[in-house]
């Protein structure tokens, strides 16, 4: 009224009311939209529905410059959150290894050797890759590879060496389906002379002596250093493993070293039907 009578402005009229200016510009209840976006939420999931694997920026993209609407990237994006649009990740198939015997237990030495990786770290923040394996029966420790990465070829040579030393290989080696232990090298290496066990995906409770020994490297000695260097790393965890074979007294051994209790073990395997492939 004061606008229209008095010709004031209205910034003018609203302060001399003392009313704000955007209370005065607020439309009537009755008068707004219950949601003012419903228009532009139809569009969305037209669109979702037309593009699945679309996400909220090519959304806002084709309003933009193919409808022609001026809108705000952040409004887009959080209408696209609250109608649900987002795109959903496929699960990642986790591959499986194909195992050449059954599984097998350690009933004697030499039968099953469990092998697998664990992970750390230099103070500068490079990674550290650790090979371990252990035998199932005596619980010794056979294999100490420490490195940035460790390829399967690597992983073959360094086998080879333990094999060597131990007057040969194992009846089974048991893994994970890690890529090293899956790949084509390794189970060529290992046709006709080693049997292979592929524990399930996700499943590491199948490889409990491995899993076993390697909580306690981490507990005992990786978390309690901090690696300067890589050889540092690699000195200590081999004083480690070596101390792991001649002075750590297994209550499952009766309290007898892994060492101790391999040069006395008698025990011979009986096969249960364990045949390579």
């Amino acid at each position: 009224m004061l606008k229209d009578v008095k010709s004031m402005s209205e910034r003018m009229a609203c302060k001399v009311v003392g009313l704000s200016r955007s209370a005065y510009r607020r439309l009537p209840h009755a008068h707004t939209p219950a949601d003012p976006d419903a228009a532009l939420r139809d569009q969305l999931r037209t669109y979702a529905r037309k593009h699945p694997r679309h996400g909220f920026r090519r959304a806002w993209a084709h309003l933009r410059f193919d409808d022609g609407i001026e809108i705000n990237k952040k409004r887009v994006h959080r209408l696209w959150k609250e109608e649900g649009l987002q795109v959903r990740r496929a699960p990642r198939r986790k591959r499986a290894g194909q195992s050449s015997v059954p599984v097998i237990e350690a009933d004697a030495p030499k039968v099953v050797w469990a092998l697998d990786f664990q992970f750390d770290s230099t103070v500068d923040g490079k990674t550290i890759k650790i090979a371990s394996m252990v035998d199932e029966h005596t619980r010794l420790s056979l294999l100490n590879i420490v490195d940035r990465s460790i390829t399967a070829e690597r992983l073959i040579e360094e086998l080879e060496k333990t094999f060597a030393i131990w007057g040969g290989p194992p009846m089974v080696l048991r893994m994970d389906n890690g890529p090293e232990f899956i790949s084509e090298a390794l189970q060529a290496f290992c046709a006709g002379s080693v049997g292979i066990s592929y524990i399930p995906p996700g499943t590491p409770w199948n490889n409990g002596f491995i899993e076993s020994f390697n909580n306690r490297l981490r507990d005992e000695c990786l978390n309690r250093n901090c690696w300067p260097t890589l050889l540092e790393a690699r000195v200590v965890i081999e004083d480690f493993k070596d101390d792991h074979n001649h002075r750590h007294r297994h209550s499952a051994l009766r309290y007898r070293t892994p060492a101790e209790y391999a040069a006395r073990c008698t025990h011979q395997h009986h096969p249960v039907g364990c045949e390579i492939d």
